[in-house]
């Protein structure tokens, strides 16, 4: 087993394909969310071989945010560590969740929520919304997600679980 301390600031590589990668980087712990780690993954696909800077790297696009465990995905020998370069950026996104995750209708998972809730890693507490509307559609989900379901999200773009919709 891999043993690695993580730390704010750390870039990570996850080879998506056996030509490709792409990178990621810790930013943050969220105490609104189990004090996980958040993660920014970035929309640039480099070949395995290409020697990358850090710097171009974290200058990239964001494709999207997540809350993880990333020592858990080196563990799993999921994800490298490549370096670390000090976050010094503002973290402008909004997180959902709802009351409803998880819940059954019977034998039937819950398919559409009007219990979300939403936050700011700068907020104290969560905002309560019930239905999801203007830009906080656009919120991302904000569960710890494993590592495996990671990984599917920078390779397929979706997770791969079920998780409830607003409309």
């Amino acid at each position: 087993m891999i043993r690695t301390k993580t730390k704010l600031g750390d870039v990570f590589s996850v080879q998506i394909d056996e030509n490709t990668k792409k990178y990621f980087q810790y930013i943050a712990n969220d105490s609104n969310q189990l004090n996980s780690d958040l993660i920014r993954v970035f929309k640039k696909k480099y070949r395995i071989q290409e020697k990358v800077e850090l710097h171009d790297i974290i200058n990239d696009e964001v494709d999207f945010y997540a809350h993880c465990v990333t020592k858990f995905g080196v563990k799993m020998e999921l994800w490298e560590k490549v370096g670390n370069v000090l976050f010094k950026g503002e973290i402008d996104v909004i997180f959902r969740d709802t009351n409803d995750y998880g819940r059954r209708v019977g034998d039937q998972p819950i398919k559409i929520s009007e219990s979300w809730y939403i936050w700011q890693i700068k907020d104290k507490d969560f905002t309560r919304v019930g239905k999801l509307s203007g830009e906080n559609r656009k919120a991302e989900i904000g569960v710890v997600i494993p590592p495996l379901s990671i990984i599917e999200r920078i390779k397929t773009g979706k997770y791969d679980f079920v998780y409830p919709d607003f409309e």
